[in-house]
């Protein structure tokens, strides 16, 4: 999803300048915790399963009901980065609103963008964190970083996210089991949020592109993209509704609507860690739970 630049930057990058960081700030000291501050729950859950109990990690956005494509920076939240020996955020165009707070700021601390890291083509879809490789990729950067802070602990870090990135190739296992169990199977979705999830699945997503892209930019898909994608959940062309449900408007409602009439399985996806759960593999394992059992029961 395209996101919005509309945090007020520049009075944010006035809190944090007055905060006093500089670059090449103090290292923490030895077996004292790391700062590290994410701009969502999920980057800051990959951070924390990498760090553990050796890192002090803050979440700018962990609110479960919010969106975070129209989300807008506070000067509460640039003050998070005034301790901050290691940053982590998605890049990609997904949250501008932190890019801009780190690059206002001035802060020398070092720096994980999933995006970036993921190699992926610039202008395609950012929302990496659906994309298990990737994941597994920050996991490692996040290693190394935390490393160069504290080379103390180098050794733990590194082994965290390794036994991490074990659980990540389990999960893609697990998650490519749908279409080796049922081949051929497609559904539609409200936006392009898991694609990269759906793919390890082996689904494919049969939505207009012109309805995907229209929702992902706050603006109404043309008729005719609304009418074919009601009529492929209507007619049970696809075996489910993939909803992002932290992002809802009258046409995505009325796609859901038509999904219980018809008796479609609605399988809800968000782009934060919703509460309740313990961390980025518990949540995502959950979710490829339930599009398993959605499609293939």
């Amino acid at each position: 999803m395209s996101a919005r630049l509309i945090g007020s930057i520049a009075a944010v990058a006035l809190v944090v300048a007055g905060c006093g960081s500089s670059p090449g700030a103090e290292p923490p000291q030895p077996g004292g915790k790391v700062t590290v501050v994410a701009s969502t729950n999920v980057w800051g859950s990959v951070a924390q399963a990498v760090g553990g109990d050796q890192v002090d990690v803050k979440s700018i956005l962990k609110d479960p009901g919010a969106d975070p494509h129209s989300y807008a920076a506070s000067a509460t939240d640039a003050t998070e980065l005034k301790n901050a020996k290691v940053v982590v955020y998605n890049g990609g165009g997904y949250d501008d609103f932190f890019t801009g707070m780190v690059n206002e700021s001035g802060k020398d601390a070092r720096k994980v963008v999933a995006f970036d890291v993921s190699g992926k083509p610039q202008g395609g879809n950012e929302h990496v964190w659906y994309d298990l490789p990737t994941v597994r990729k920050v996991a490692d950067k996040v290693a190394e970083e935390l490393g160069a802070v504290a080379p103390d602990r180098k050794d733990a870090f590194v082994k965290n996210a390794q036994a991490f990135g074990g659980k990540l190739d389990e999960l893609t296992a697990k998650a490519a089991q749908i279409g080796k169990t049922k081949p051929g199977l497609q559904v539609v979705v409200t936006e392009p949020v898991p694609e990269y999830l759906l793919e390890a699945a082996g689904v494919r997503n049969a939505t207009p592109e012109e309805f995907t892209k229209a929702v992902e930019e706050e603006t109404d898909p043309p008729a005719t993209a609304i009418a074919q994608t009601t009529d492929l959940v209507k007619n049970k062309q696809v075996a489910a509704l993939v909803n992002n449900e932290q992002t809802e408007t009258p046409v995505t409602k009325q796609l859901g609507d038509a999904a219980k009439s018809a008796g479609l399985p609605i399988v809800q996806v968000t782009e934060t860690l919703p509460e309740g759960v313990g961390g980025y593999v518990d949540w995502m394992t959950k979710q490829v739970d339930a599009l398993s059992s959605a499609l293939t029961k």
